[in-house]
């Protein structure tokens, strides 16, 4: 669910890390919905509340930890994107309720991140479903306080909106069916003439352009559709989330990984995923990196293993 990241922030867990201490991971789920709720409420700004901020400071929470109205962080996904974040139809202890759909509730890795975030700001955590291509300007027009959704700071976004350190780091892949002709492709140029398919409004879709020569199919809204385009033949190749390969394969025994020679493949495949908030708010996205950086390693693993093993078949 990213873009090319153009920057890296100081403090942030590194894919070769991660990728030391995962070894697996998932696929996805379908439907998504757009935001229809209106903006937070306005902060109080009465002389009393001005005058008594001083002296409360010790107590509670400033105005500059504050997101949205203070009370509950609004968090933007998908809902539809597992390991990463994925819709359930009953409360648990590692799920958040969706404010925009009825009854329903959210999981996934991007959902325990969201909650360590709203724990250290003395908020309580929903999540707002919509696309992902609707995610950045729902945050700029204040109509979610957070996006956790797999998103990977890229120059385009940081114009509008200011990116956390990674909480977790992925990697983009190559993916075919085992009797295709480009299974033992071994570079990009291997590729050339080939129709391949990736995620809209994704980095996925974005480094399909530095294959020489390709057929670069118009892309699809979700993963699972991405899928579904390589199953039906629609296309010759996907691109693919590494650390999603063992939960694809397991699914879908008949496709494998292409297996690029070092330095024949994308120009730069690393797939960070940070969490965003509107611009201007320095003292809150300080606090928000110390909760991703205080996040282990061991303790990620944790996370995503247990997202791994209750993720919607």
């Amino acid at each position: 669910m990213k873009r090319h990241p153009i920057q890296r922030v100081s403090g942030s867990f590194s894919r070769r890390d991660f990728l030391r201490a995962s070894g697996i991971t998932a696929l996805t789920v379908g439907g998504m919905t757009v935001l229809t709720a209106c903006g937070p409420a306005a902060q109080s700004g009465d002389a009393s509340s001005a005058s008594s901020s001083a002296s409360s400071t010790s107590s509670s929470p400033s105005d500059s930890l504050k997101l949205g109205d203070g009370k509950t962080l609004r968090v933007g996904m998908e809902a539809a994107y597992a390991p990463y974040n994925w819709q359930e139809s009953t409360a648990s202890d590692t799920t958040i309720p969706i404010e925009n759909v009825d009854g329903a509730y959210a999981d996934g890795y991007d959902v325990q991140v969201a909650k360590k975030i709203a724990s250290a700001l003395n908020m309580d955590p929903v999540a707002v479903k919509m696309e992902f291509g609707s995610l950045v300007d729902s945050l700029v027009n204040s109509q979610i306080d957070i996006i956790c959704a797999g998103m990977s700071v890229t120059d385009e976004r940081a114009q509008s909106a200011d990116f956390s350190n990674s909480y977790i780091d992925d990697e983009v892949i190559m993916v075919v069916k085992q009797d295709s002709p480009y299974a033992n492709a071994t570079k990009l140029s291997d590729f050339s003439g080939a129709s391949v398919l990736g995620q809209k409004d994704t980095f996925y879709d974005d480094l399909i352009d530095q294959i020489p020569n390709v057929n670069h199919l118009t892309p699809v809204a979700t993963v699972p559709l991405v899928v579904d385009g390589l199953m039906n033949g629609t296309c010759d190749a996907i691109t693919f989330s590494s650390l999603s390969l063992p939960r694809l394969l397991k699914s879908y025994p008949t496709l494998k990984r292409v297996d690029l020679a070092e330095g024949e493949g994308f120009t730069d495949a690393s797939n960070p995923d940070n969490a965003a908030i509107a611009k201007g708010q320095d003292a809150v996205l300080a606090k928000i990196n110390e909760v991703i950086d205080g996040i282990s390693a061991d303790e990620r693993q944790s996370m995503w293993d247990g997202c791994m093993d209750r993720q919607p078949e």
